[in-house]
């Protein structure tokens, strides 16, 4: 029997026969997990990074012998490139994307699409002008009870969502970090890296896409409060962000007039990114490590195991691509969908407009945690 799904992918299939998407990866670290060479319709042309180790690193994943030593290097001297994936620091995305679409590449960046107002304005007018497709890697959208959610919202299992709780939770020793310069917080060299006391709302999209990309709700305003150990913020060599915060949460409201509670905490005992959803119809808990499975909640009935299928095993994904991967198995799902979308000449599922979604309302709740939670507007960045 032929499927919608099975003709799509035979459809895609097809499609990647006929061409491959010649990609450029920048980033060496995490640029490293995306699987773009068991893509049947991908081929890896070119790889940079500023450090060598990372280079290598690029260059034994990808088996690719085109290594550059800065993005700006290999633009100035590659013409047949398609696609850029943008695996760079998060100071640096908003910069690089605007630069390739400029240039007539098409873009998937790594989370999150920008860290101001001012530079999600400058990005969204880039595609806008340049007819590029852009894309933001965001992992939660992909999570496998994350997929499991919004086919239930699709069809109608949760009803009206009236309240949504997400969350991201990314618990460092910090004080061993700081003296640490293998840690996150260090570049290879020994000098900072952007991850030193990053504004936790700065980085919302892997709790903010449990919200955009299930039901595709925007948030129209928020408040927002921080806490941070003051003693402990002073220990740190360098805050660039002038931030106090190492823990922010947020009050949220969509344009439907839902309730949403997002947390990005940087220290605190709990780790992972979840949400639960409370619908009228039926409400869905994603697993809590060492507490529950995913669960689903009838409203007339007791809660229940939700059997949440690993998607990464079916035909949803080329042959090759049909295994675990990073993040909930979404890194596999996350390169499909940009090279599926080049192929198919469409604009892929994290868009320009779901991507700023995800990312502006955590910069507006910085501003609000810098006002002692003040409520405040969140501007919008869709199709005027």
């Amino acid at each position: 029997m032929i499927t919608r799904r099975s003709f799509a992918a035979a459809a895609g299939a097809a499609l990647a026969a006929e061409k491959k998407i010649r990609l450029a990866v920048v980033g060496g670290g995490f640029g490293t997990s995306f699987y773009w060479h068991e893509h049947p319709g991908c081929t890896v042309a070119a790889v940079t990074d500023l450090y060598a180790e990372r280079r290598t690193r690029l260059r034994d994943t990808y088996q690719c012998d085109s290594v550059y030593e800065s993005m700006e290097d290999m633009l100035a001297k590659r013409r047949d490139l398609d696609a850029i994936a943008i695996f760079s620091g998060a100071p640096d995305h908003a910069r690089q994307a605007i630069a390739c679409m400029r240039r007539g590449l098409h873009v998937i960046s790594a989370v999150p699409a920008c860290l101001t107002l001012a530079e999600a304005a400058h990005l969204k007018e880039a595609k806008e002008k340049t007819g590029m497709r852009y894309m933001m890697a965001e992992t939660s959208y992909y999570r496998q009870a994350a997929i499991y959610a919004r086919e239930m919202y699709q069809g109608g299992g949760f009803g009206r969502i009236h309240y949504s709780e997400v969350e991201y939770y990314h618990d460092d020793n910090r004080e061993a970090m700081i003296a640490d310069k293998g840690s996150r917080y260090y570049n290879p060299d020994g000098s900072h890296s952007w991850r030193q006391m990053l504004p936790p709302m700065l980085y919302p999209t892997h709790s903010l896409g449990f919200v955009v990309g299930v039901s595709r709700e925007r948030i129209t305003q928020v408040s927002c409060l921080g806490w941070g150990d003051a003693a402990l913020i002073a220990k740190f060599p360098t805050n660039r962000y002038k931030n106090p915060h190492l823990n922010q949460f947020a009050q949220m409201q969509t344009n439907k007039g839902h309730m949403v509670r997002c947390n990005v905490f940087w220290q605190i005992a709990a780790d992972g990114e979840r949400a639960q959803w409370f619908g009228d119809k039926g409400s869905f808990y994603m697993a809590k490590t060492g507490f529950h499975p995913d669960m689903w909640h009838p409203r007339y009935g007791k809660p229940q195991p939700a059997n949440v299928p690993k998607y990464w095993s079916t035909d949803r994904l080329p042959e090759k691509m049909r295994h675990d991967s990073g993040h909930g198995g979404s890194h596999t799902f996350l390169a499909d969908e940009f090279i599926r979308a080049l192929l198919e000449d469409r604009e892929p599922a994290i868009d320009i407009y779901e991507s700023l979604a995800m990312t502006v309302p955590g910069i507006v709740a910085h501003q609000s945690a810098q006002k002692s939670g003040e409520t405040m507007k969140v501007p919008s960045f869709d199709r005027a």
